[in-house]
């Protein structure tokens, strides 16, 4: 009897699929820090793969199927995206955060936004207006000003002024205010 693999590598060579691993080989992967070439070559080898087959390794992926009217092309690219974070990592918890604040602002309607702005969690942003020093605290999920949450420095900078102002250029945390 065989001896059971456990190398990335030899069970790509095996013919094993990659939807069928489960998450503590996918930790295992990482730390054995695969051939990105073999990743290249599995990422190619999807586009042959038929759409019933996608939809089923998105389902052991994800425990769920993909959307309702996912294109085959979406369903690649979201099996292409998990093999490259297997491989590399995912993305930085700060860069996860500010993908939540992107598709919020997305979601609420905002007419527009800045993502080249990215603030830290516990920084604080002062501003002196009109002879008074307000002090803003960044924090996971929008910011804090005055004990109370608030989801856009907009609003804070409105509150402050009596006016309609852009919160990130009142605090000077905006590019345009940076080149002023």
């Amino acid at each position: 009897m065989k001896p059971p693999i456990h190398d990335a590598s030899a069970r790509q060579h095996s013919g094993e699929s990659f939807s069928s691993r489960s998450p503590d080989d996918a930790r295992r992967d990482r730390l054995h820090s695969p051939d990105l070439a073999e990743v290249d070559g599995e990422i190619a080898r999807l586009v042959d793969r038929s759409t019933p087959e996608l939809r089923r390794a998105w389902r052991t992926l994800h425990h769920t199927g993909p959307p309702p009217g996912l294109s085959r092309d979406l369903i690649i690219r979201g099996l292409a995206d998990q093999l490259q974070q297997r491989t590399h990592g995912g993305p930085s918890r700060a860069l996860q955060r500010r993908f939540r604040i992107l598709a919020t602002d997305f979601e609420s309607g905002a007419r527009s936004f800045d993502p080249s702005v990215v603030l830290k969690t516990g920084t604080s942003l002062v501003r002196r207006w009109r002879g008074h020093t307000h002090t803003v605290l960044v924090r996971d999920d929008g910011f804090e000003y005055d004990g109370q949450h608030y989801r856009s420095l907009t609003v804070i900078a409105e509150q402050i002024t009596g006016a309609h102002w852009s919160g990130p250029r009142f605090f000077g945390v905006s590019n345009r205010a940076r080149a002023s």
